[in-house]
């Protein structure tokens, strides 16, 4: 028969539902405090608590320094009843006995409760913790248990509270007390007195979870849901797609005559939820998206990330929506800025590019004999006189011709945009944009103009002085003596590909000669792009292929002017107006490092200084 203690823990481990080993952790911790607080201990001093389970009997160990006479029982014991415990210990040791007081048990009880108390509460809180962290964003289901217009406190396993602000509630629900309510956990948040837990109803997740609860295959990943906008309460729009083939997704998630989506729907309180298929062609998917009205053409401006969708006169109320709800809720699911026309106005809007933009000349040269039969349809709606189907559907062929007309051309000239810019780019060594800006040495002033205009190497710069000199030109604080200050950098300045090793001389000179662009040295900077520069000597191959491979110190010792750019001795000196021309650079071959490198010769005041 279990006694008292027994019983008691039981119930304990019952009523908080903490795991064995966390009451026992509580009671034994709760033990050493009441011992400290009995005997007055030092907190420095080593005790342990041992305490039955079976029987309740507590016991006291505490580390003690072995002696021969003891003067304090508190951290002093004997060598005698220490080698009862340890028999090779020695006078001076540190050993750990038993040290229990005596009716320690009925102390204990006075002192310890509010020490086990706390440590309970902490273990409870701590389990809380991460039950619920386990549980972030899915759904939990509570009672309600208080509800104001600020917040609704509900009721949540684990003896937790969790609380749904104001904000996070569906509109138009009204929750009464005692109410189970279902709903995601959105956020968690340690507190003093628990986990906070913030739970939602209006969040887009949400939905997600009641979809995978309700639809099998969605649960199963043979259908996945590929983007949610929401409206809480008003409507819901859902793009699914099947990843196995013969797969119906919509079909799925509606079920048979409607089941399946009802039960979301009551759920949400009514809210209308659209199924759509998702499809990789954004064309099809936002005229899905545009759904439930018929959308006549969509013509998208990739590089505005803009849609413009064309309807039809009765199909207009329709695609907007109420408050331009429809409309706003495709743009978030679909992730496109998307404008709905009337095909009228859409044809009015063609009608006007064609007249007034050069660039629709050609175009407007072969709509010459529409372009009268437009107008009077035009006419015709402005008076307020009602159009047949075939105006109409002229009016939408129009629009389709001319928005088709006006993508190909802006494809044209993104084409020749991105040309240039290969082609500007294919003259700049690949190196200059790894390398800072700093590495061409401008004036601070202009260095920190630079920079705050987004151009982090030297490559960007030279792109955009080859592509438009006036951009860096117009830059806030870059005027004249600035442009001519990064001209002058940038003609002083060499990238360095990579440094040439021993391998690539011998391909040079060996049986099989490489050309000349696969060993480069030295690459000059673009400085043609904003001055006139020479271009660097290159590396001449030997011709006689009889010739024996030469080391790469002997090739340099024989023709260093293959190494050497060509520099012009007139730019190296000082001109008139006291201007600096080229650095004299000189190369040699460093036998340590077993590649060429050069050398810069610096001047300031009298002093002359190397720059490796």
């Amino acid at each position: 028969m279990k006694n008292e203690f027994s019983l008691a823990f039981n119930e304990v481990l019952e009523e908080k539902q903490l795991p064995k080993e966390v009451i026992l952790g509580a009671l034994e911790s709760a033990m050493v405090s009441a011992y400290r607080r009995a005997v007055n201990a030092s907190s420095a001093q080593h005790v342990e608590a041992k305490v039955d389970p079976d029987t309740g009997k507590v016991t006291i160990y505490a580390e003690k320094e072995v002696v021969e006479s003891v003067l304090d029982e508190r951290t002093e014991v004997r060598l005698e009843e220490a080698r009862k415990v340890n028999p090779l210990c020695q006078l001076g040791d540190m050993v750990i006995v038993e040290t229990t007081p005596r009716d320690f048990g009925r102390v204990a009880a006075q002192t310890a409760r509010q020490v086990i108390q706390q440590r309970i509460r902490e273990a409870e809180r701590g389990a809380q913790m991460q039950y619920f962290e386990r549980q972030l964003g899915e759904i939990v289901s509570g009672v309600v248990q208080a509800t104001n217009p600020q917040s609704t406190t509900i009721g949540l396993d684990m003896k937790a509270e969790g609380v749904m602000p104001a904000n996070q509630k569906i509109p138009g629900e009204r929750f009464r007390v005692h109410d189970r309510v279902r709903s995601i956990i959105m956020e968690i948040k340690d507190g003093s007195r628990g986990p906070q837990i913030i739970l939602s109803r209006a969040h887009r997740n949400f939905l997600r979870r009641l979809l995978e609860n309700e639809v099998p295959e969605i649960y199963h990943g043979i259908v996945e849901i590929r983007a949610i906008a929401r409206e809480p309460g008003q409507r819901a729009k859902v793009a699914v797609s099947a990843t196995q083939a013969g797969v119906d997704p919509v079909g799925a998630c509606v079920g048979v005559k409607g089941v399946r989506i009802q039960a979301i729907v009551k759920e949400l309180h009514d809210e209308k939820i659209d199924i759509i298929e998702w499809n990789p062609d954004p064309v099809v998917y936002i005229s899905k998206a545009i759904s439930p009205a018929r959308v006549s053409g969509v013509y998208l401006a990739e590089g505005e990330k803009t849609a413009t969708v064309v309807v039809m006169e009765d199909q207009l109320s329709l695609a907007i929506g109420r408050d331009g709800q429809n409309a706003r809720l495709a743009a978030k699911l679909t992730g496109w800025r998307i404008d709905i026309k009337s095909v009228s106005e859409a044809a009015a809007d063609a009608l006007s590019r064609l007249q007034s933009e050069p660039s629709m000349q050609m175009m407007a040269e072969a709509e010459k004999d529409n372009l009268p039969f437009i107008t009077e349809i035009l006419a015709k709606k402005a008076e307020g006189r009602p159009l047949t189907p075939e105006e109409y559907q002229g009016l939408a062929q129009f629009v389709d011709r001319v928005e088709r007309r006006a993508i190909e051309r802006q494809r044209a000239v993104e084409q020749e945009s991105a040309e240039k810019l290969a082609e500007a780019r294919a003259g700049i060594p690949e190196v200059a944009f790894e390398q800072p800006l700093d590495v061409l040495g401008l004036p601070e002033h202009v260095y920190n103009i630079l920079t705050e205009a987004d151009y982090r190497t030297a490559g960007d710069l030279l792109l955009a002085m080859k592509l438009s000199p006036d951009r860096v030109l117009g830059l806030p604080g870059i005027g004249p003596k600035a442009m001519q200050a990064i001209h002058t950098a940038v003609a002083e300045t060499t990238f360095v590909e990579k440094p040439v090793s021993a391998e690539a001389v011998a391909e040079v000179v060996g049986e099989s000669p490489a050309p000349v662009e696969e060993a480069p040295v030295v690459v000059e900077a673009v400085a043609e792009v904003v001055v006139d520069a020479e271009v660097p000597a290159p590396v001449v191959a030997a011709e006689d292929e009889s010739e024996p491979e030469a080391t790469f110190e002997e090739l340099f010792k024989l023709r260093p002017e293959s190494f050497t750019p060509a520099v012009d001795d007139e730019a190296e000196k000082k001109d008139k107006k006291g201007k600096k021309g080229k650095k004299a650079v000189e190369y040699e071959f460093d036998e340590e490092r077993g590649e060429v490198v050069g050398r810069k010769k610096h001047k300031r005041g009298d002093d002359v200084f190397e720059d490796w």
